[in-house]
């Protein structure tokens, strides 16, 4: 690691400068990415002719949602490969800085209106974004030493960039939209998006000391070889023929759903068949047991995101076509209204944050498993809103904004409580060695949540929306439930680790009394 200089050693507000590079970066894309989120589904169903916002694509609701799934998975899957390439090949700092450029090429592509265009826009915005996504996380922790007390805070700090730019995204896009059209909004995205391009570049004086690549020795024992663990599946028998099985699977799914799902069955093949190897080579039980852990916290993800990435498919749907979104004689564009999710988290992060903390400090369940389980309950309860929301429009012909209000209140509470805390738990219990890749996984399996909202928000069109909002109820319910049942003997095989953080972390917080204790 190169030495320090007074350059990054610079501090604002007790924070390392490079944080706040960081920060507006990641805003900046998260902007975009937001945008993008809320209008595409919106762009693909407006019928051709007949609109003030220019024309769309004319797609019926079931094809829309079908894409919308594929992109928003394929958006985070794309970061297992894109953090490998800067593991193994060019480093965090260069893919961020390459993520970042191709982003802005696949907005700047989106602003065409030619059919080959919108294709080539998204692709390039999901290579994009595979690159940056994962590696400018890694680095926001580049900036602390081990042990630093600022580094809890510091994450949040980023994340707060997260929501800041979804809220600007969110609040701003609807209204140049209904202004100037579709392609406007596109190229609002692509403008921000350039934007934090400048700003990293900018930044680099404030970031020399973190994702730089460092080729490792051959005697480097955290180098990492993708290749020797796959090699090895030819001496580990139940690995293998749980690798074959899969694969046969996958071959089947190609044949009857199609080569999209074949490629992504055979993609996630090699990751299981990756996972699995990696659960062979470590060295003791506990790791095993917390990897095996790590893993079945993924399930909960994927049902999480599922059921809460309705918000820019089924839902955004709803409410453009069954809401009343009058508000003293003004008609409230429908992507404002994924804005309430980023200034929910912006107002009530804190908050729900310092509830877990004294919690735990009284001696209550607070574990991460648990934090996570609630989170999937909570959300669920969400859907509750809306199929009265249902009901109402049922009955009347239109329902009240105020349904999507709670409904977005009760997602961003069960956010806060599986989003930032599966992130740290990635990092308690993920081999050091594999940290980088564990937390690719995590984000393909939001990604795969995502998927799994298409398909769900497809469904709607056989069933109807209430129909698939109440078992969206019943099913988040369960899965919390189970995981809650299930959750002492999950927690025994994580071995203590967050007791062990506990008792380390809270003789060094300031700001809490443990006069409970």
């Amino acid at each position: 690691m190169a030495t320090v200089t007074e350059q990054h050693q610079k501090e604002l507000f007790g924070q390392p400068i490079g944080l706040y590079i960081l920060f507006l970066t990641e805003m900046w894309e998260r902007f975009s990415y937001y945008g993008m989120r809320a209008l595409l589904v919106l762009y693909m169903t407006t019928e051709t002719i007949g609109d003030d916002r220019g024309a769309g694509l004319g797609w019926t609701s079931k094809e829309a949602l079908a894409l919308y799934g594929w992109y928003t998975m394929l958006v985070y899957v794309m970061s297992i490969p894109g953090g490998m390439i800067a593991d193994k090949l060019i480093g965090q700092k260069k893919a961020v800085l390459v993520g970042a450029i191709v982003l802005c090429l696949g907005h700047g592509v989106l602003v065409l209106t030619d059919i080959w265009a919108f294709y080539t826009g998204l692709g390039l915005v999901i290579l994009g974004v595979g690159l940056l996504k994962p590696n400018i996380s890694t680095m926001v922790g580049g900036l602390y030493k081990e042990g630093d007390i600022r580094r809890d805070k510091g994450f949040s700090i980023f994340y707060i960039g997260i929501n800041l730019g979804s809220l600007l995204a969110t609040m701003i896009v609807g209204l140049v939209v209904a202004e100037w059209g579709w392609h406007a909004g596109f190229g609002l995205a692509g403008i921000v998006m350039v934007l934090g391009l400048i700003n990293y570049l900018y930044g680099q004086k404030y970031l020399t000391h973190v994702g730089n690549f460092v080729k490792p020795t051959k005697d480097d024992p955290n180098e990492i070889s993708y290749g020797k663990l796959y090699s090895k599946l030819s001496s580990a028998p139940t690995q293998l023929t749980f690798t074959i099985i899969l694969a046969v699977l996958s071959g089947i799914g190609w044949y009857y759903l199609g080569w999209g799902y074949g490629l992504l069955f055979l993609f996630l093949t090699a990751i299981a068949a990756l996972l699995m190897m990696i659960y062979k080579e470590l060295d003791s039980q506990a790791y095993k047991d917390r990897f095996l852990v790590l893993l079945l916290s993924f399930i909960m993800v994927i049902i999480f995101w599922g059921a809460f990435e309705q918000a820019g498919g089924l839902m955004n749907l709803y409410t453009e076509t069954n809401t009343d979104r009058m508000l003293f004689g003004w008609e409230i564009p429908t992507v404002m209204f994924q804005s309430l999710n980023a200034g929910f988290i912006i107002l009530f992060a804190t908050g729900v944050a310092g509830y877990w903390a004294k919690r735990k400090l009284k001696g209550r369940e607070a574990s991460s498993l648990f934090k996570m389980a609630l989170g999937i309950i909570i959300m669920g309860f969400g859907f509750l809103f809306m199929v009265f929301a249902a009901m109402e429009f049922e009955k009347s012909g239109s329902s009240s904004m105020i349904w999507l209000v709670l409904a977005y209140l009760f997602h961003t509470i069960g956010e806060l409580c599986i989003s930032p805390v599966a992130l740290s738990f990635i990092t308690k219990l993920a081999p050091i060695k594999y940290a980088s890749l564990m937390m690719g996984v995590y984000f393909a399996a939001t990604g795969l949540g995502n998927k799994v909202a298409g398909i769900v928000g497809e469904s709607a069109t056989d069933y109807g929306e209430k129909t698939i909002f109440a078992g969206i109820v019943i099913f988040t319910v369960i899965i919390g439930g189970l995981f809650i049942a299930i959750l002492k003997p999950l927690k025994r095989l994580t071995h203590g680790v967050e007791d062990q953080e506990r008792d380390l972390k809270y003789e060094e917080a300031e700001g809490f009394e443990l006069a409970d204790n």
